[in-house]
């Protein structure tokens, strides 16, 4: 699995879109007779019981090792920030339509741009900038042609 097709960071990214465009509508369905917490809370159950199933049929559910104290913080807090996002957007979803908040969500795509420049000194070169700012646009539209 480390060569060919699947070595490649556009095919995960691809398939991780469209794992997120999957449930967008799942989870809209699904948190339509429910509290939108309760429904965050199942759907990490479910993330953290796949994820175990997945790591013990690969081997890979082994002690990591010396993990320092900054990678713990950073994923600490990356955890937090998923947390947070699930709960708003499960929230989101049970007040809007599912059309609607994805577009808005995707809007951490700018934000990424943003904070990637200001935190990691990441540089997009200028037809980078106009993809970011044309899926800026693109959400704009959306909401605002409602």
């Amino acid at each position: 699995m480390s060569t060919g097709v699947w070595s490649s960071w556009q095919i995960w990214a691809l398939l991780s879109a469209t794992f997120a465009a999957l449930t967008a509508i799942f989870a809209k369905l699904g948190v339509e007779d429910i509290n939108p917490d309760l429904a965050t809370f199942i759907r990490t159950v479910i993330v953290l019981i796949s994820l175990a199933l997945i790591l013990f049929a690969t081997n890979q559910f082994k002690s990591p090792g010396n993990i320092s104290t900054k990678t713990w913080a950073f994923l600490l807090l990356s955890g937090l920030g998923t947390g947070a996002s699930w709960l708003c957007y499960f929230r989101a979803l049970k007040l809007g339509p599912a059309t609607l908040v994805a577009p808005i969500d995707k809007l951490s795509v700018v934000l990424v741009a943003l904070f990637g420049v200001v935190f990691l000194g990441e540089r997009p070169s200028t037809s980078n900038w106009l993809g970011i700012a044309l899926i800026a646009a693109g959400a704009v539209v959306i909401v605002l042609k409602r």
